[in-house]
């Protein structure tokens, strides 16, 4: 697979944003590490999905293209799929939970995609998303589980590790997999010694107890700020996990409130919770990085600041 990340990079290199790697000395003194973070949240529709999903539609054949598109998604992946089907003459229909963000709904309209609300229940927007397949005829395209989605996503860390080089960790966030199952494939296909670390949060962590027991043990309704990985692994992801993460650790709701204030304050960087949630790992001290070099893939910064503005305008004095 690690041919076809490579073929991904050269197709859709020229349209995704070459994301900044960042650093900070204070990261660096509180972890006793070189930290190079991959901020993603700099990326066409605020974060990593948009690789997933322009190299995904890319490769539809024209009768699909002419379909259509279709996915469920609580926000990233929505605005992704929206974006990258706009861009390339596609309709999309995105079947999104009643609990997304607005600030993703809102986007995801704002490309142009038809939205279709479900209940929050993971199992019920994959049963209106197939429906909707056998009705329409469009495509569907897995969030996370779509093998030319997990070959986009890796592109990140394709393009961390060209631009750093030599890596000793590399955290990633996990929900359903795509992100951490390209990765795994792009920095060991550069970096065969390399240590890739899964980071969930511990009310969603389908993806560590399906590791400890050998088979995937879904999450119903997980209940964690970090809305982007409430979702389980899929059977490709956890495939490719298993053979080649090395650790998934969990961290707590305060942790991943604490890495992205971090981030916000020290680093100046607009990070969503499930964006924060591999530095949550890093900071975590759930393993001993001594002096090595650790890229940190910072996943998207679609966060809804609404309520922050509403209070600000809220003390100007008239």
């Amino acid at each position: 697979m690690f041919k076809k990340v490579m073929k991904a990079y050269e197709c859709i290199g020229e349209v995704v944003n070459r994301t900044p790697v960042m650093t900070s000395s204070t990261l660096d003194t509180m972890t006793g590490a070189k930290c190079f973070l991959k901020c993603e949240n700099f990326q066409k529709a605020g974060a990593f999905k948009f690789r997933g999903a322009f190299n995904a539609v890319s490769q539809l054949s024209s009768r699909q293209k002419e379909k259509g598109v279709i996915t469920h998604s609580s926000g990233n992946h929505a605005q992704a799929l929206a974006l990258a089907a706009k861009l390339l003459g596609v309709k999309a229909v995105i079947v999104m939970p009643e609990n997304a963000p607005h600030v993703k709904v809102a986007a995801t309209e704002g490309y142009g995609a038809e939205v279709v609300f479900c209940s929050s229940r993971p199992r019920d927007r994959v049963e209106v998303a197939h429906r909707l397949v056998e009705e329409y005829g469009y495509t569907l395209i897995h969030p996370s589980n779509d093998i030319e989605i997990i070959i986009g996503a890796g592109t990140a860390a394709f393009e961390l590790v060209k631009e750093i080089g030599e890596l000793d960790y590399v955290f990633c966030p996990v929900g359903g997999g795509g992100l951490l199952s390209g990765t795994v494939v792009a920095a060991k296909g550069l970096l065969p010694l390399v240590k890739v670390i899964g980071v969930e949060p511990k009310n969603a962590d389908d993806a560590y107890r399906s590791l400890e027991v050998g088979r995937i043990l879904p999450m119903e309704d997980p209940d964690t700020i970090a809305d982007g990985l409430r979702t389980s692994l899929g059977c490709n992801t956890f495939r490719i996990i298993r053979g080649g993460v090395d650790q998934i650790v969990t961290v707590s709701e305060e942790e991943i409130v604490d890495a992205m204030q971090f981030l916000w304050e020290r680093m100046k960087l607009v990070v969503e919770p499930s964006g924060a949630v591999s530095l949550a790992g890093v900071l975590s001290g759930c393993i001993d990085l001594g002096s090595e070099r650790v890229g940190v893939i910072i996943s998207g910064g679609n966060v809804d600041v609404t309520d922050f503005f509403v209070g600000l305008r809220q003390r100007i004095v008239k």
